[in-house]
């Protein structure tokens, strides 16, 4: 039997991921060229040509306009599909370096952009830590299927927030090194760190 057809989005649904993109494009472009505090709601949302209160409702709290997208339900769907049996560390390593990757092909100066806001915003990195923890959530319930845990296991969601934050540790050092280095290269070096601790001098 030939595989079901992706499900479109309804015309609802689309108009309002491209207004979420035109409100996250227009708070990136206010940052590039006047810096983070001239990022208000209000000039957010005549960049973006919606009103204050749509900019509020898609995004309560400013900083996730940097910091969220639809990414969580594709890691997730994309660690699902990993193969059965398959080392923990090195499924989260295929799909967390694929999104790297894709995020540095499709939008390569927002993404060095919200890495540096990372650095120089105290807010903007408090919030990532939050969001973040969403993100493992969301990844450890998949983990704990694949290896036949409770979801709420202990090791899980220590394996899974020790990977995460890894990951948000390495960006947050190439971004102070002037976002010049290969940052999937320096990811993946993270991992094997991971797992096998730093090496005696």
């Amino acid at each position: 039997m030939a595989a079901d057809a992706p499900t479109r989005p309804s015309l609802r649904e689309r108009k309002k991921a491209k207004t979420r993109a035109a409100i996250r494009q227009a708070t990136y472009r206010i940052v590039a060229e006047h810096g983070w505090e001239a990022a208000t709601a209000d000039r957010i949302a005549a960049t973006a040509e919606v009103s204050p209160s749509t900019v509020a409702r898609y995004f309560p709290v400013r900083e996730d306009i940097l910091l969220t997208d639809e990414d969580d339900a594709v890691l997730e769907a994309r660690l699902r599909a990993r193969p059965a049996g398959e080392d923990p560390l090195e499924s989260l390593r295929a799909v967390l370096l694929e999104a790297v990757r894709a995020a540095l092909a499709e939008a390569p100066e927002e993404t060095r952009l919200r890495a540096r806001l990372m650095v120089e915003i105290p807010a903007v990195r408090t919030r990532l830590t939050e969001t973040t923890a969403e993100t493992g959530r969301r990844l450890t319930r998949v983990l704990a299927d694949r290896t036949g845990r409770a979801p709420d296991a202990l090791e899980v969601r220590v394996f899974t927030a020790a990977v995460l934050g890894a990951f948000r540790e390495a960006t947050v050092y190439w971004a102070e090194r002037g976002r010049t280095d290969d940052l999937v290269a320096l990811l993946d070096r993270t991992l094997d760190t991971l797992r096998g601790g730093p090496s005696l001098p």
